[in-house]
């Protein structure tokens, strides 16, 4: 159900408008050949939020230019040869496309604009190729126009920052954050409907990349708010295994009945301490070192239930330094209270660029990005179809539009039906509307209620994208011009052109490229065990929570397509957290090796490599030769002194027996005995 237009609807359909207006007369002033693509192009880049559209406007610009200089470069040399035309700009497309799903920021719009603007520029010119650099510079100044338009009318008239977005978000993200929280330090057992909001929170945390982008190209007074942000964000993920792992241990110590009474009211005052919401940095450092004084010793002898235990009073030190700088941050981002001292959880700070790369869904969106425009290409050069060169053009277009999606094909076949409506639109106007527009006066008000409605819609997020077809497609058949009056057969080739390119598009991609939500989740999973195999085999990322970093945000991308798995096949992701858990702690075991003595070292080492055969094989549970290692390990590494490296060690082994086999409690120390 559509929601009625708000105030902020009606002022952003307003400022697109403005801007599509400013574009179209600016073009006709400077007598350009299309000035309809500066208007356009107003439709495209305009965003709700004024650092969503500014953020993308030199990144546009930059790949305009670069696939315009590509058709110059490719057109002119190739003309006689159409089939190589054809692959050669169908190559290109699917490269830069392929660039630019491999990069989750602003800085993907290079690469993308690059592969559809040489299909904009490059196929409408091939039956005349003499005026390709022509064409090609016009349309650069028709979009660079449109998008400089779109811009400054988005920056200067009324600009709406996403600052109170974030906020509201943080809030609601913390205030959830919190009641899981609480809810591990008392003690209640988890249920799947709240693992499934943990896993939310990680969706959550996620989503705020594009927010902090668009923060950063607000004002200059706000860049360091969009640093901020992107901590805090890498802190929000930490959260979750650092959460889940003191849930784990308070779980444990309960079921063997060894949770010390000092402890559970450490435990208890530590979720008042969340209950108050207090932030005293006194109140922090005074629950850390009670927990400090409270880690019992270990030495060779020592009780399952006493390593256990420190594991759990380090993950819960840890918890209130992630806790403090969240709230410092969050702070920092509502009020500009100053950041006065580093971190207190220092290892976010060194992680916050580690994002996810998917090289395989990127190719397949590249190889169906190159079918699609060699399908369209065929069809207009078989045919010698008058202005068929629209239909490949909008193919590489909605190829690359809904690319980042898992299952593109639906999103392309709305684009289609827009296309449709957005052909009626034109029509009407092209040939009973604007035939009576003798002046730009009144070209405005015949303009006016259409693209204003469409605006409207733009500003909903269940209707943008489907008005955005709309308005770019509408507008495109309208093709305005100095003085030009519509013909009806060019305008229908051209419609009937769009339309074959997009449904090419949709049909390939459903054949090539589409793939379902579960079958996204559950490849991100395999994805996460194949760098634990890495980890475990040579060392992988130089930290542990570098790690972590790059699993948690897969998990973030998991999250919001798991509510698409049945009910029977999500029992799975109750081990997502506790996975990355075992990743920081394989990771860290790697990195100390080394400097552990050479006994304990080797023991280490064989766990290391019976780790890497569990994930290689696949194994759900009920690894006993690997339970064995582990506890082989821990009982050697136990006969040594106590060093930071070697406590560094036990706690890595600790955590790595818990978060592989949680349903096993006990620890026999015979097991222990390892030859020397």
């Amino acid at each position: 159900m559509v929601a009625l237009p708000t105030a902020r609807d009606l002022l952003f359909a307003l400022k697109t408008f403005s801007a599509a207006i400013i574009a179209l007369y600016l073009a006709m002033w400077f007598d350009l050949a299309r000035p309809y693509w500066a208007l356009t192009t107003v439709f495209i880049t305009s965003q709700v939020l004024a650092g969503a559209t500014r953020s993308k406007a030199l990144y546009r610009v930059l790949g305009t230019l670069l696939g315009a200089a590509v058709s110059v470069v490719l057109v002119p040399n190739l003309v006689n040869s159409p089939e190589l035309l054809t692959v050669a700009i169908a190559a290109w497309v699917a490269g830069c496309l392929y660039l630019s799903l491999l990069d989750r920021t602003p800085r993907s719009y290079v690469p993308m604009l690059a592969g559809y603007t040489a299909a904009i520029v490059g196929f409408p010119t091939v039956d005349a190729p003499g005026t390709i650099f022509d064409v090609a510079v016009s349309r650069v100044e028709e979009i660079t126009l449109g998008i400089l338009c779109a811009s400054a009318v988005s920056s200067i008239v009324f600009p709406q920052s996403v600052l109170p977005i974030i906020s509201q978000r943080l809030d609601n993200w913390i205030l959830g954050a919190r009641a899981w929280a609480i809810e591990v330090l008392e003690g209640h057992p988890a249920s799947l409907d709240t693992q499934s909001q943990r896993l939310r929170l990680a969706s959550d945390a996620v989503a705020l990349d594009s927010l902090a982008t668009s923060l950063r190209y607000e004002s200059s007074r706000l860049a360091k708010a969009g640093s901020a942000l992107t901590a805090l964000r890498q802190h929000m993920l930490m959260f979750l295994p650092i959460a889940s792992s003191m849930s784990d241990r308070i779980g444990a110590l309960r079921r063997a009945n060894a949770l010390p009474d000092a402890v559970q009211k450490l435990l208890h005052d530590a979720a008042e301490w969340l209950h108050g919401d207090v932030t005293d940095p006194d109140v922090a450092r005074a629950l850390s070192a009670r927990a400090s004084a409270l880690e019992p010793p270990l030495a060779p002898g020592s009780r399952w239930t006493d390593m256990v235990l420190a594991s759990l009073l380090m993950r819960l030190r840890e918890f209130i330094n992630l806790r403090q700088d969240t709230r410092r941050l969050q702070g920092f981002l509502r009020n500009g209270t100053p950041l006065s001292e580093p971190m207190a959880f220092e290892y976010s700070a060194n992680v916050q660029s580690i994002r996810h790369r998917d090289h395989g869904m990127a190719l397949l969106s590249g190889v169906g990005a190159f079918l699609a425009i060699v399908a369209t290409c065929a069809i207009w050069i078989g045919t010698g179809w008058p202005d068929g060169s629209a239909a490949p053009m909008m193919a590489a277009i909605a190829c690359s539009f809904f690319a980042t999606f898992d299952d593109p094909a639906p999103y392309i076949i709305s684009f289609a039906n827009a296309a449709i409506v957005g052909a009626i639109c034109s029509g009407i106007y092209l040939f009973g509307v604007l035939p009576h527009a003798t002046t730009f006066e009144m070209l405005i008000l015949a303009l006016a209620p259409w693209l204003i409605t469409v605006g409207l819609f733009m500003a909903q997020p269940r209707t943008a994208v489907f008005a955005t077809g709309v308005a770019v497609n509408g507008t495109s058949m309208i093709a305005i011009q100095n003085g030009a009056v519509g013909e009806f057969t060019p305008f229908a080739n051209s419609a009937i052109a769009v339309l074959v390119g997009i449904w090419t598009a949709a049909i390939v991609i459903r054949l090539v490229r589409s793939v379902g939500a579960a079958w996204s989740a559950h490849r991100l999973r395999d994805v996460n065990r194949r760098d634990l195999i890495l980890s475990a085999s040579h060392g992988g990322r130089s930290h542990g929570l570098e790690l972590a970093a790059l699993m948690l945000d897969r998990v973030g991308l998991m999250a919001p397509r798991l509510a698409a798995l049945p009910p029977e096949d999500a029992e799975w992701t109750k081990e997502l957290l506790a996975e990355v858990r075992s990743g920081i702690n394989i990771v860290e075991l790697r990195r100390v090796r080394a400097l552990l003595p050479p006994r304990a070292e080797a023991a280490v080492e064989s766990v290391l490599v019976d780790v890497a055969r569990h994930f290689r094989a696949n194994l759900e549970g009920g690894d006993a030769a690997l339970v064995t290692t582990i506890d082989a390990a821990i009982g050697r590494v136990l006969e040594e002194r106590q060093t930071p490296s070697v406590h560094e060690a036990l706690m890595g082994l600790v955590g790595l027996r818990r978060g592989l086999f949680p349903e096993i409690d006990g620890f026999e120390t015979h097991q222990t005995m390892v030859p020397a």
